[in-house]
């Protein structure tokens, strides 16, 4: 099968690599077999690539959905021809983070279970990935394999992951209607964000560097935008009777901007950050947290106790056209020009917004 491989910083490479299978062709058991129609690229994908945090060889990818291709002996909740996400971690659901809720903290969380060859890493950006049964499921155990209805397109589905995500970060915030949300940034990420708050009836304010961005926001009903050229906490204090916001949602991946959503919010409001997922050290007031009594908080990867209800949400919203995330998707590129889709989603343009790559 073809695949996109990461062979070292800011090399990645479409090879001809094996199919996922046991060398005697066959699956273990509890296992399936998918081949993948549609993969986004994430910016943690973008991030390992880049940074070399992780040992090359690795086929990264995992915001994925295809179609079951092989089962492994013992699989019953689904068959051969059945459409699917997979989510590629699954926590345990029984250690001590998992009995807090804190599921992304659960040692067996932190395995990944979906491989397209090498050390398991997802595995989207081939044709074919291997799904382990941990994450197939086991009665009585947690499952991250979702069966998708006819009429919901696989471009649509690939979002289940990235919304489960920030879904997570906006149920951790407990929105209430009378506040307002500043979400940074609005690239696909931020847009999410700001989408899933408006539904709780918060008020919500945009912010990016390009009016391209808040156009495509407006289409989920984001119709308060905010130039990041000018002064974002001035202006958010402004739209908010002086105040500040509520609560200041960070979905881009620059430290500095820390110290904007705390100056943005109001005395005793909460700042979510989102995007911060490499290890560093960023400047803050700390008498903010103390005297003004304002949270830092975060939120990292899913929460497999919305598995349900985030499918639900995306299948719905996509229906009635209320949650069509294709709209998002700026760029389609097949598996053969990866290596340019990495490269696109790594220099973002007032053009582009979510990128996928098509197995």
């Amino acid at each position: 099968m073809r695949a996109a491989v990461y062979r070292g910083i800011d090399d990645v490479r479409v090879e001809t690599v094996p199919v996922p299978l046991n060398a005697d062709g066959t699956l273990s058991p509890g296992e399936v077999l998918v081949r993948i129609d549609t993969c986004g690229v994430c910016g943690t994908d973008l991030k390992k690539i880049h940074s070399g945090s992780h040992p090359a060889p690795r086929i990264f990818g995992h915001e994925m959905a295809g179609t079951i291709a092989m089962v492994g002996d013992g699989v019953t909740k689904v068959a051969v021809g059945d459409r699917v996400m997979a989510y590629h971690h699954v926590p345990c659901g029984a250690c001590y983070y998992c009995r807090k809720g804190t599921y992304s903290q659960c040692e067996a969380y932190k395995r990944v279970g979906c491989t397209a060859g090498f050390a398991p890493s997802g595995g989207g950006f081939a044709e074919y990935i291997r799904v382990m049964d941990w994450i197939v499921g086991r009665e009585g155990k947690p499952s991250g394999l979702v069966k998708l209805p006819d009429d919901i397109p696989f471009e649509q589905a690939a979002f289940i992951e990235p919304v489960n995500t920030c879904y997570k970060a906006v149920r951790l915030l407990g929105l209430k209607p009378d506040e307002t949300v500043l979400v940074i940034g609005q690239g696909p990420i931020g847009i999410l964000l700001a989408a899933l708050a408006r539904r709780t009836g918060a008020s919500v304010l945009t912010s990016d560097l390009y009016p391209e961005r808040h156009a495509i926001a407006a289409n989920f009903g984001l119709h308060h935008p905010l130039d990041a050229r000018g002064d974002i906490p001035a202006a958010t204090h402004a739209a908010t009777e002086g105040r500040g916001a509520d609560v200041a949602m960070v979905a881009v991946s620059a430290d500095a901007l820390i110290r904007t959503a705390m100056e943005a919010i109001r005395p005793g409001g909460r700042v979510m950050l989102f995007a911060a997922t490499q290890h560093g050290e960023a400047g803050f007031d700390p008498a903010a947290v103390c005297m003004d009594e304002k949270t830092l908080m975060g939120s990292y990867s899913s929460s497999v106790a919305l598995n349900d209800e985030v499918a639900q949400l995306v299948f719905a919203g996509y229906r009635d056209g209320s949650f069509d995330l294709t709209r998002l998707i700026s760029h389609r590129f097949p598996l053969e020009d990866a290596p340019a889709a990495i490269e696109l989603a790594s220099h973002p343009q007032a053009s582009s917004m979510k990128i996928v790559i098509k197995a």
